[in-house]
């Protein structure tokens, strides 16, 4: 899976640390440690990605490794070998065969768009 088209990249050489907020589409190839508010927004987690941080986004596509809790108002798909650690609260959820999961998964079966 690529960016789409006018969303954000973090690429796999950066790394960061702290609170990342914003309203638009976000993909991480790179680590990121601390906190992830994306209201309204898709977060791809790209295949090189090492992601340790709290997750409150709209959908989740996890192809890399996310450890952490995830709060998604509307899908959380972990894709081929990807993994996620953590607590998962979310309207709707998937898991591809060779994926990994660990963790509390709670489904509102509310999706949080209009």
């Amino acid at each position: 899976m690529k960016p789409s088209e006018g969303s954000t990249v973090i690429g796999k050489s950066v790394q960061l640390k702290g609170d990342i907020t914003g309203t638009e589409e976000l993909y991480v190839d790179g680590k990121i440690d601390g906190t992830i508010r994306l209201s309204g927004s898709r977060l791809i987690i790209g295949p090189n990605a090492e992601v340790n941080a709290e997750l409150y986004v709209q959908d989740l596509v996890v192809l890399g490794r996310q450890h952490g809790p995830v709060e998604a108002t509307g899908r959380v798909e972990i894709r081929q070998n990807g993994e996620l650690i953590g607590d998962i609260v979310a309207a709707r959820f998937s898991v591809e065969e060779s994926a990994s999961v660990r963790g509390r998964i709670s489904l509102t079966g509310q999706d949080g768009r209009g």
